[in-house]
């Protein structure tokens, strides 16, 4: 039977890719594996070059003053290198979820913060439209997608000041104009690759501008400068994250998956709207392409639902515990027929009920 893969993270990843990364670890470079050679191999290192100029190829950042790291340490580490690096005197953030909630507790250990504005009060089921951005502070953060609400920044602010952002969920997923953002990361488990490791995109000139000390492995200036090799990096994590970005970039990249992410987003919640055992959990303005929540209008079905789940290999699709329900997580390499499935239970469930 084959299995539909709607976890929420690790994510989904494509077979080939699996397949690569898999054959990589009995066999990498004339029968040594690729978790036990040295990752200062010229192997290892044309790897670790090749996904980093992958990313910024992806993303249209080539040329235009950015770096791309593969660091470790997850997106939570980032909500603590960030205010290291940036931080000064005071900071703006948005705050529209548990992670930029945690990224503000983390920033303040450091300094000031100020939530330019916060959906905390309605449990997150939407994005702040209008708020203000004071010009005299030394960044603004957002979160680009909120995996455990199914929200969705749709738009983004123009700033003068520098614009950071935690695309953990939604990187490499839709077209952008990425020069927005002086400073973007992401855990790979998303939408990248396997748990591991973190992708930082950053532009050098905002770094180096901040009097306190920083720890070596938690500069940016200090990582860029030994390309990701301060210290070992998570190869396999890495390896695979590079394999994934050479699989999008094959498809015809994000302008190319966009249009599969719109295929199954639309898809999903035409039958949460037409079927009235199902309600949405975000508003509708601002609903995920990449994680739609929702429930069901009628508890007793529950027990029905999950079989029928269960019966077509339906994997990873309960809710949250803060949000309760179900989360269909459709990441890139999720296939749509994977989500007509689903919808084709959602909708016999109708039909029974």
């Amino acid at each position: 039977m084959k299995r539909h893969n709607f976890s929420a993270g690790p994510c989904i990843l494509p077979k080939e890719v699996l397949l690569k990364a898999s054959e990589a670890i009995l066999d990498f470079d004339n029968g040594l594996s690729l978790i036990e050679i040295s990752h200062r191999s010229k192997s290892f290192v044309d790897v670790m070059e090749k996904g980093r100029a992958l990313a910024l190829e992806l993303l249209g950042l080539e040329g235009k003053g950015y770096k791309a790291l593969f660091l470790q340490g997850g997106a939570s580490t980032q909500f603590m290198m960030v205010a290291l690096n940036l931080l000064e005197k005071r900071a703006g953030y948005l705050n529209t979820g548990t992670w930029s909630d945690k990224a503000i507790k983390e920033a303040r250990i450091y300094d000031d913060i100020y939530e330019v504005a916060s959906s905390k009060d309605a449990n997150f089921n939407f994005i702040p439209k209008s708020y203000d951005i004071p010009s005299d502070y030394d960044y603004f953060h957002c979160t680009s997608n909120n995996t455990i609400y199914g929200t969705q920044m749709n738009s983004f602010p123009d700033c003068d000041i520098p614009m950071v952002c935690d695309m953990s969920s939604d990187i490499f997923s839709r077209k952008l104009d990425f020069t927005k953002f002086d400073l973007i990361y992401a855990g790979a488990q998303k939408n990248i690759g396997p748990a591991g490791t973190t992708l930082v995109v950053v532009r050098e000139d905002i770094l180096g501008k901040v009097s306190r000390k920083i720890p070596s492995i938690m500069d940016y200036k200090v990582q860029i400068s030994s390309g990701s090799m301060f210290n070992t990096p998570p190869v396999f994590a890495v390896y695979t994250s590079m394999l994934n970005l050479e699989w999008l970039k094959n498809l015809g990249g994000i302008a190319a998956i966009e249009k599969e992410n719109n295929k199954k987003a639309q898809l999903i919640y035409s039958e949460i709207d037409l079927n009235p055992l199902f309600k949405g959990y975000a508003m509708k303005d601002d609903r995920s392409k990449m994680n739609a929540t929702f429930n069901l209008t009628n508890d007793n079905l529950k027990e029905t639902f999950e079989t029928m789940l269960k019966e077509e290999g339906i994997n990873g699709l309960s809710g949250h515990r803060s949000v309760g329900g179900y989360r269909a997580s459709m990441y890139n390499a999720l296939p749509l027929d994977s989500v007509g499935v689903l919808v084709d239970i959602m909708s016999d469930l109708e039909r029974k009920a």
